[in-house]
């Protein structure tokens, strides 16, 4: 079976209509748990499309039916993140359950378009307007009640505006840049530099990321003990990019600093 990161490098730079976004997610997944074997999953949700014609439906089968939910108790632990772990405990975090219901929904020929908010993320119907909170058992909201649980999510007040660029459409590479996101996240505050590599590497091979996070490469590889091949890579980029380069060669000369 082919390598998760190379197979998510090759997946990350498909074009829109075309990069398959459940694979992908499958690819993170199974860079923890080489085991995996992605094409039940994918089967799995084929299943869950069986039957669904349209968007209640599509939340009958999985919040009623199937009982998809958030996950409150273990919200930061890696699992939740996890497109098959959250197939198997019926329970993630909101932008993992919303990938799903987008991938059962194109299955089932209903488009569903990802939402990142600020702090949280929904999906919405295009065809209809609706907003879906999958963290909330499906809820369905208006555009007043994606405000409301922006603020309850996020405890910010009414003083601070809801624009409507708070609720943007996000593309399949934004919504695996932001799952990404979420892993780095947990493996910098465990100091886990073997699961941030791989998460850092998927991450650099979707051009939406910034090249400057490279720097997060390189301390992963430093947290490995292996701080001349952190501060190789730092410089690599700093070749490809010279508006960074400054930048890029400080970082470098810190990670190796450390050796002295």
């Amino acid at each position: 079976m082919q390598d998760p990161v190379e197979e998510f490098e090759l997946l990350a730079v498909s074009p829109e209509d075309e990069l398959d976004l459940g694979r992908a997610a499958l690819a993170i997944a199974r860079a923890d748990h080489p085991q995996m074997e992605p094409d039940s999953w994918l089967t799995k949700m084929d299943e869950f499309a069986y039957g669904v014609d349209d968007l209640d439906s599509l939340r009958r089968r999985m919040f009623d039916e199937l009982g998809f939910d958030g996950e409150r108790d273990d919200y930061y632990e890696p699992d939740s993140s996890f497109l098959d772990r959250a197939i198997e405990r019926r329970r993630s975090i909101p932008i993992t359950l919303s990938v799903l219901m987008i991938e059962v929904g194109r299955r089932a020929g209903i488009k569903l378009d990802g939402i990142g908010m600020p702090g949280h993320f929904l999906v919405r119907s295009p065809l209809t307007g609706d907003y879906i909170d999958p963290f909330f058992n499906g809820e369905l909201l208006n555009e007043q009640g994606v405000e409301d649980r922006f603020r309850q999510v996020t405890g910010i007040a009414a003083a601070v505006k809801f624009v409507p660029g708070m609720r943007p459409v996000s593309t399949k590479q934004e919504i695996l840049a932001r799952m990404l996101n979420n892993l780095k996240a947990i493996y910098k505050a465990r100091r886990d530099g073997v699961s941030l590599e791989w998460v850092m590497r998927m991450r650099l091979a979707l051009p939406t990321v910034p090249r400057d996070e490279v720097t997060d490469l390189g301390e992963a590889l430093a947290m490995q003990g292996l701080v001349r091949e952190g501060a190789a890579e730092v410089m690599a980029v700093a070749d490809e990019n010279p508006e960074l380069e400054l930048q890029l060669e400080a970082a470098a000369r810190a990670l190796r600093s450390s050796l002295n």
